[in-house]
């Protein structure tokens, strides 16, 4: 159903890439692991006796234990602020629209921050951190339903201000955190790092992931029908308001899931909707599950190389925003002739 969505010769090459990125992850690493003794471990893991049983422990735990809880993050994450940036860019017809426009990031960050300075644990900080991402977003549509509901611009100034007042606050706790401790912490957070995430985070994360993609790739079309006006949508039967708001509920709450997970993680959002609709064009019903698999691959890659480009490793959110510089300008020319049709 998703590749018939993405239209096959788009869906079929994206999927090889994806699955290409998914083996070359599994074998890299600080402890780099070859394809043939990967091979061998899934023969034995079946029953065979490929491999002797203290090489199989062995990776065993690198693969089970560390690698593939992280590499399913990486596919979760990248996929849920992608699908969330290309819901974003067609709900607000613009281009520039990104998942934290409504103070999601904000908000999740303060949050995040407010459970390190209390000394929670991670699964506070977590909690915290999401409830942080979906008040900011509750706060600056309150804002906007107290001017102007059906603006889309008041929606947008409403995101400005909650980003704005949950920076702001968030400020305010770096400012009064330990140095010693809290404020390290704080600021690795929001580097971003998918270090932290188990198979237990990774199956709570998963299923409202694919829950969320799916059932924002099935409003597709109505997110098309909107694309020509409210009142043209409303003619269509699309229930316009329903639709908009529906929709960025379900976007934010990727968003700040992804981001109580991880932390920050810039540029994807932002930059793979334009790449997916280069390939597949503007139609939304192609455009949400496409960007779904590019983000997949896109952190994929960037966690590789967090991973592999020095003996320290690298906070992945740092190599999303240089390597989302670099394809943003790549693509930048074919984006501007898009446009202005």
């Amino acid at each position: 159903m998703i590749l018939r969505m993405m239209g096959r010769s788009a869906g079929w090459l994206v999927f090889g890439g994806l699955v290409l990125c998914l083996l070359v992850s599994a074998c890299l690493g600080r402890y780099a692991i070859a394809p043939g003794v990967i091979a061998r471990f899934v023969v034995t893991a079946m029953g065979g006796q490929a491999l002797p049983q203290a090489q199989y422990d062995m990776v065993h735990a690198i693969l089970m234990g560390a690698r593939l809880p992280r590499i399913g993050a990486a596919v979760c994450v990248g996929a849920a602020l992608s699908a969330s940036g290309a819901t974003y860019q067609a709900v607000f017809r613009n281009p520039l629209v990104s998942p934290g426009l409504l103070g999601v990031l904000a908000g999740a960050g303060f949050g995040a921050a407010l459970g390190i300075v209390n000394g929670m644990g991670t699964t506070g900080v977590q909690a915290l951190s999401f409830a942080g991402g979906i008040l900011a977003v509750s706060f600056g549509v309150g804002v906007a339903r107290m001017f102007d509901a059906a603006s889309l611009l008041m929606l947008v100034f409403g995101g400005l201000i909650s980003s704005a007042l949950f920076t702001a606050l968030m400020s305010m706790l770096k400012y009064v955190a330990d140095p010693q401790q809290q404020l390290p912490d704080i600021v690795f957070w929001l580097l971003g790092s998918l270090t932290q995430v188990d198979v237990l985070r990774l199956a709570v994360m998963a299923v409202p992931v694919l829950l969320g993609i799916v059932v924002l790739s099935a409003c597709g079309r109505m997110l098309d029908a909107l694309a020509m006006g409210d009142e043209e949508a409303r003619t269509l039967g699309v229930p316009v308001t329903a639709l908009r708001y529906g929709t960025i509920g379900i976007a934010t709450g990727l968003s700040a899931l992804t981001v109580s997970a991880v932390g920050m993680i810039g540029w994807i959002g932002l930059i793979i909707p334009h790449v997916a609709r280069l390939l597949a064009g503007p139609c939304n019903a192609r455009v949400i599950p496409l960007s779904a698999w590019l983000g997949a691959i896109f952190l994929l890659v960037c966690d590789d190389l967090a991973r592999c480009l020095s003996a320290e490793e690298i906070p992945v959110g740092l190599l999303t925003d240089l390597l989302g510089v670099v394809v943003f300008i790549s693509v930048l020319r074919l984006l501007r002739r898009g446009w202005r049709l």
